[in-house]
C-alpha cells in the first residue's frame, strides 16, 4: 500500500510539472485587412461602419499630427488628414459635442480610427512603450473605438489649457496627475467627467485618449483611410 501511495504521488508531481512547463494556448490575433471582409461586416451590422468623424458632425474641429511631422515620431504617418470611428462612438461625440456647445466649448480631434499597421510602426519608434499600444494585443484606435481629443472654446477657436500637450509622454499626462495648475485641472477634469457621461473613458496615462466602453465587440482593423 505504502508503494503504491508513492508511485501515484511521484504521477501526480509528475503530471503537475509537465502541466506547468507546458506552453499556453496563445490566441491568434485576429485583424481584419480585407476590405469587402469589413464592407461584409458592416451589411451583417451597421454598428461596424467606420464613420467619417467630420461628415457626422460638421462643426467638430481636427488637427490630425500623424498627417503631419508634428507628432512625437517627427513624421507623416497618414497619408490623409481624416478622423474615422465606428458608428456607436460618432453617435457619443455627437451628444458630447452638442452638450459642450450648449457651455461654448467644442471638441478638437487629434486621432481617432488607426490602421494596425501604423500602431507596428509606433511600437517600433516610441522612446517610451508605455505610451503606446503593444501591437501583440493592438489598440483601441486599430477597433475605431478610441479618440484623442482636447477642448476648444468655441468663439476663439483656441485649446484650452490642460496639463501637458497632446502626446507628451511626461507623468503630468496621467489622468490624476495632481501637480498642475488649477485651470488646467479644472478644464481636464470637466472634459473626462462630459466623455465618461456618453460611454467614453479616459486611458489612465493619457488625458486626452477615451475609450469606447464596447470597444471589446469590434475586430481590430488595417484597412487605410483612402479605402474608407
Amino acid at each position: 500500500m505504502i508503494k503504491f501511495n508513492l508511485l501515484a504521488l511521484f504521477f501526480f508531481f509528475s503530471v503537475a510539472v509537465n502541466a506547468q512547463n507546458k506552453p499556453l494556448a496563445i490566441k491568434k490575433l485576429v485583424v481584419v485587412s480585407s476590405y469587402n471582409q469589413y464592407l461584409a461586416s458592416v451589411k451583417s451590422n451597421p454598428s461596424n461602419e467606420l464613420v467619417e468623424i467630420k461628415k457626422a458632425i460638421p462643426n467638430i474641429k481636427l488637427d490630425i499630427r500623424y498627417a503631419t511631422k508634428n507628432n512625437f515620431m517627427q513624421q507623416v504617418m497618414y497619408k490623409q488628414a481624416r478622423a474615422f470611428a465606428r458608428r456607436p462612438v460618432v453617435e457619443s461625440l455627437k451628444k458630447i459635442q452638442k452638450e459642450l456647445n450648449k457651455k461654448g466649448y467644442g471638441l478638437k480631434i487629434f486621432d481617432g480610427y488607426r490602421p494596425y499597421a501604423i500602431t507596428v510602426e509606433f511600437y517600433k519608434k516610441a522612446s517610451d512603450k508605455n505610451f503606446v499600444a503593444n501591437p501583440a494585443k493592438g489598440s483601441k484606435h486599430n477597433r475605431g473605438c478610441a479618440v484623442d481629443l482636447t477642448l476648444i472654446n468655441l468663439k476663439t477657436g483656441k485649446e484650452l489649457v490642460m496639463p501637458t500637450p497632446y502626446d507628451s509622454f511626461s507623468a503630468a499626462a496621467a489622468a490624476k496627475y495632481e501637480n498642475v495648475s488649477p485651470e488646467a485641472r479644472k478644464n481636464r477634469d470637466f472634459l473626462i467627467a462630459v466623455m465618461a457621461k456618453y460611454q467614453m473613458n479616459v486611458l489612465e496615462n493619457e488625458w486626452w485618449h477615451y475609450d469606447f466602453s464596447g470597444w471589446r465587440n469590434y475586430n481590430l482593423m488595417d484597412i487605410p483611410f483612402e479605402k474608407l
